[in-house]
């Protein structure tokens, strides 16, 4: 089964270039998404669509999506660097489960460390804490183990509830089934609300350890709390609960 990869980017840089060396010879074909104009020299299975006016992450994953024919797609960060046989594992893996619509790898710093990617839906208490002021007295990362899952690290594949975007390997029947992303969404919160609808039609989320990618994650909103990023956060909260207001009751 085929597998087409998708990177978003908002210009050139060196993580960029690490990321299309490492995920074009993986994949049948590569879309790059250029949110502004960008000049780059691209892998010889890659092709670059640029954007006439800026989109938000899901509008610019939507577009690569449609550009692929891949029976799966990667959507990967400009700064994640999949190892070798990544994303085999996760097709092989996804390929093997005709309800798997959503496979995530393992993710890891740079210098090694292990990521928390796979985590549980939010919930309306836990979201005012990381959200919030409260962060600095309550210290989610101590207090939210639950939510990180902090104290589950499987070395063999698991169910999650959902996975960080960074790097993901989406079913496109279970995309053409969903619209794929809400376009409503700017970024941050559509990945959970993807992962949230394909829970509902009965689709599975899996975590696969045993694929590794690298990610330079830059957590800008869990280290600063008052910038434009996180109104954009708490703009796809609001999306989320309007869409979902049964998660009100998870608190």
């Amino acid at each position: 089964m085929s597998v087409s990869g998708v990177v978003v980017t908002h210009g050139p840089n060196s993580d960029l270039d690490r990321c299309l060396d490492a995920l074009a010879p993986q994949v049948e074909e590569l879309v790059v998404v250029a949110n502004l104009p960008l000049e780059l020299q691209l892998p010889a299975n890659a092709r670059l669509v640029e954007n006439e006016r800026p989109l938000g992450f899901a509008a610019n994953a939507n577009r690569g999506i449609a550009e692929t024919s891949g029976a799966f797609v990667v959507i990967a960060n400009p700064d994640t660097e999949p190892a070798p046989d990544a994303v085999r594992i996760l097709r092989d893996f996804a390929a093997a489960r005709p309800r798997c619509g959503i496979a995530g790898p393992q993710l890891r710093y740079p210098d090694g460390r292990w990521q928390p990617s796979r985590r549980r839906f939010p919930t309306v208490r836990g979201t005012l804490v990381r959200r919030t002021p409260l962060r600095y007295l309550v210290r989610p990362f101590e207090r939210q183990r639950d939510h990180y899952l902090l104290d589950e690290r499987p070395t063999e594949p698991a169910p999650a509830d959902w996975m960080l975007a960074a790097f993901l390997l989406l079913r496109r029947e279970m995309l053409d089934e969903l619209g794929g992303f809400d376009e409503q969404f700017r970024l941050y919160g559509e990945d959970i609300e993807l992962c949230y609808r394909a829970a509902k039609a009965g689709w599975e989320r899996s975590y696969v350890p045993a694929a590794m990618v690298t990610h330079r994650y830059a957590a800008e909103i869990d280290r600063r709390l008052l910038m434009r990023r996180t109104l954009w956060h708490w703009r796809g909260i609001a999306r989320f609960v309007r869409k979902h207001p049964e998660r009100l009751r998870a608190l």
